[in-house]
């Protein structure tokens, strides 16, 4: 699992698999999740995230879990 941030866009992706999404669903406003050809979950995008959750949260978060978290702007 990674999880990127760009501070420029405010976009969170959480990336669940790898692979090339291929169609997406609107869960709710704002977050979108992308699947490959198979429909396998691939990553959860998150628009506005900053308003959704903090940079200082996401860290608390995935301790638990074998992450990379890449702060960026693109």
């Amino acid at each position: 699992m990674k999880i990127k941030y760009s501070q420029e866009a405010d976009v969170l992706v959480i990336e669940l698999n790898e692979g090339k999404p291929v169609d997406s669903i609107d869960l709710k406003e704002g977050v979108i999740l992308h699947l490959d050809e198979k429909n396998k979950p691939l990553e959860i995008e998150i628009l506005d995230a900053s308003k959704v959750v903090s940079l200082d949260e996401i860290r608390l978060m995935t301790p638990m879990i074998k992450e990379k978290i890449v702060v960026g702007r693109t």
